[in-house]
């Protein structure tokens, strides 16, 4: 059983923080959000996850017109999306053509589409 003095106490912590909201000007959220966005010295960052992985097989592709295609096993993904495969037709930093070579160890990172 809480004694009075505990009530007490937690009544006006509570009290004191619907104060501080009340004394806020009323906004609708949608306004709420607006004014979030706008805030420079809050910008939002996209949730990205990197994982180590290494490339099993190389694929070649069935016809001319199409590239090969390189497998790749991430190390600590979920059995269903541990096996992902990608064009074979790459960039490096100074725009050269590279290609994935069978072992080669990568680092796979995935980001969020923010328009979808």
């Amino acid at each position: 059983m809480m004694h009075r003095n505990a009530r007490k106490k937690t009544g006006n912590a509570s009290l004191a923080s619907v104060n501080r909201e009340m004394a806020k000007p009323r906004m609708a959220r949608s306004a709420k959000i607006a004014e979030l966005n706008l805030d420079t010295s809050r910008i939002p960052e996209q949730p990205s996850v990197t994982m180590p992985g290494t490339v099993d097989k190389i694929i070649p592709s069935p016809r001319p017109s199409k590239p090969e295609r390189a497998q790749i096993a991430v190390d600590g993904a979920d059995q269903p999306h541990r096996n992902l495969r990608f064009e074979n037709t790459l960039t490096d930093e100074h725009g050269d053509d590279v290609k994935l070579k069978k072992g080669a160890h990568v680092e796979v990172t995935v980001t969020e589409d923010p328009k979808r």
